[in-house]
This record gives structure tokens, sequence and C-alpha cells, in this order.
């Protein structure tokens, strides 16, 4: 069974992956690469990932779900 994590949950993780994507292809990376880390950040120190056993596992699973809900978006508009 899938979790189920909190929206804004997914949301900065697909912000994180919008801005890795630009920052492969941009001239001016520095505002990018703090980008990145402050969201980084944000998402290392949510309260759902920051409870007791959370793993590894559990990022992989926002990050796939996060992409999923990219697709979706993208099909939809």
């Amino acid at each position: 069974m899938a979790r189920t994590f909190p929206h804004d949950l997914v949301q900065l993780q697909r912000e994180w992956n919008r801005t890795y994507e630009a920052l492969a292809s941009a001239p001016f990376r520095t505002v990018l690469r703090r980008r990145l880390q402050l969201l980084s950040c944000r998402i290392a120190g949510h309260p759902y990932l920051s409870r007791p056993g959370r793993s590894s596992a559990s990022r992989t699973e926002l990050r796939r779900q996060a992409r999923a809900a990219e697709g979706q978006a993208t099909r939809a508009a």
C-alpha cells in the first residue's frame, strides 16, 4: 500500500524536481543552487518526515508520488 503524503510536502518535492531540472540547463546557477538547498532543508525538516521511523524508502516514495502528480498535471493542461 502506498503512503499518503501531506499535500504541502508533495508540492515541495515537485518544486524541488522542477528546480533541479532547471539547474541542469541554466546559465546562471547560483540562485537555483540556493533554491535547491532551501527546498532540501524544508523537505528534510518537514514534520511528516521528521517523525521517528521514517526511512529513506519514505523519501523514495515521496519522489515517486511527486513525479506522478507532475505527470498528471501536465496531462490535464
